[in-house]
């Protein structure tokens, strides 16, 4: 078929992929110049398959009032007028319960650990590099507190069969060797070990020249009107350089995909929160992160990307703003100084971009009610990690056939 996927970042790339090597005829559209120049452009690097959990879960509205108070905040709200902002965020609330906490945790992890495969074949099938590394993500504790409440993610992995290890402080240090430095600032931590970090910028930029050797068409700086709907079929896409037809279309637009449905009547309840990160040249590896580290206190990850460290992290909910605040990078420098002392903070580039959050923290992919219309979005904070298995389900759905996993709750109608 005559296949448009929306969006050339993670996973509109990644999906274009799939799909051209199903056999279809693909083209992708974007409005930027170029792959990944949005929410995949500097990430925080986490290739978490292990450490996936969404932010709606049990204690989090008591947690989110204290947050707001402190001086380096893992989540900033900026509310304002916006029915769209309200509405996610009353759901969001809904699902901090112990029992959808489970159900969410569940497919994520199920979805987290088929990308786990789907990433290593492609990788093995591409050759791609990255500045790749395959060393486990160190969730790390600074309070007992914080130790015993990770017991709730415990159970979630263990039921799902992923490989992790709770560590004290010596064990953490045995991970990750500069932490010796900052020792008495940690109690422990929770190694899930199949996880990874790599350049989703560069991984991207990779995978869509494999793309275009497989015949994709990439259409850049291109303004994405409306969808070609008729008698509840798609059409096409119409553009600000023309209408483009097709038998169907992949929205996988992040943020801004409920903005192009919500004329059709597609209520999609994704929602922009925004993060940011630095990139810091390594001047001291010895200082230095071998893997990721998430800094549970900030909800800050420090990831080894070559010879730089991404510092990434925060929540923020101000709807559709892209603004550097000084006040988040200050919080950025205070975690990876405070953790990893010594490196040089004043060559650090700084960087904001929208992740687009689901109240339950699952992605949507699959089919509408539209056909031939289908979501590939809503993957929050881990678009990079979730990217290549969301892009086989989506191939397999619009292809007619059969997912190798159960994709049936990833889909919106889950929302009713």
């Amino acid at each position: 078929m005559k296949v448009i996927v929306l969006g050339a970042g993670i996973v509109g790339v990644t999906s274009a992929y799939q799909l051209a090597k199903a056999g279809h005829e693909v083209t992708v559209v974007d409005r930027q110049p170029g792959p990944a120049l949005e929410t995949s452009f500097a990430n925080a690097g986490e290739v978490s398959f292990g450490y996936c959990s969404p932010w709606a879960a049990p204690g989090i509205p008591m947690k989110a009032m204290k947050w707001l108070f402190m001086k380096h905040a893992p989540l900033i709200l900026r509310p304002k007028l916006d029915m769209a902002m309200l509405s996610w965020m009353a759901r969001m609330l809904s699902n901090c319960t112990s029992e959808r906490y489970a159900i969410n945790k569940s497919r994520m992890l199920r979805l987290a650990d088929y990308s786990r495969i789907a990433l290593a074949d492609l990788r093995a099938e591409t050759g791609i590099a990255y500045d790749e590394r395959m060393q486990g993500t160190l969730q790390l504790f600074r309070t007992e507190q914080q130790l015993d409440a990770s017991a709730k993610d415990v159970k979630a992995l263990a039921a799902d069969g992923i490989p992790y290890e709770v560590l004290d402080r010596d064990g953490c240090i045995r991970f990750e060797p500069a932490l010796r430095h900052v020792r008495d600032k940690i109690v422990g931590g929770l190694l899930t070990p199949k996880d990874e970090t790599g350049d989703c910028f560069k991984f991207t930029n990779a995978l869509a020249a494999k793309a275009e050797a497989l015949g994709v068409r990439f259409a850049y700086g291109t303004t994405i009107k409306a969808l070609d709907v008729e008698a509840g079929q798609v059409r096409g896409v119409i553009t600000d350089r023309e209408r483009m037809s097709a038998e169907a279309v992949v929205v996988a637009l992040g943020s801004y995909s409920p903005l192009l449905l919500e004329p059709l009547g597609i209520r999609l309840p994704v929602y922009p929160v925004k993060g940011y990160s630095l990139t810091i040249p390594i001047t001291d590896a010895s200082r230095a992160p071998e893997s990721t580290v998430m800094d549970e206190t900030y909800k800050i990850a420090i990831t080894r990307l070559g010879d730089r460290i991404r510092v990434g992290g925060m929540a923020e909910i101000s709807g559709y703003t892209n603004d550097l605040g000084l006040a988040r990078r200050s919080t950025l420098e205070y975690s990876v100084t405070d953790l990893f002392p010594g490196g040089d903070i004043s060559r650090a580039s700084f960087w904001s971009g929208l992740r687009p959050m689901t109240p339950d923290g699952t992605p949507v992919i699959g089919g509408t009610d539209v056909a031939g219309l289908f979501l590939n979005t809503g993957h929050g904070t881990l678009g990079w990690t979730m990217s290549t298995g969301s892009a086989r389900l989506i191939a397999d759905l619009v292809s007619g056939g059969q997912p190798e996993i159960d994709a049936k709750d990833l889909a919106i109608s889950r929302y009713g």
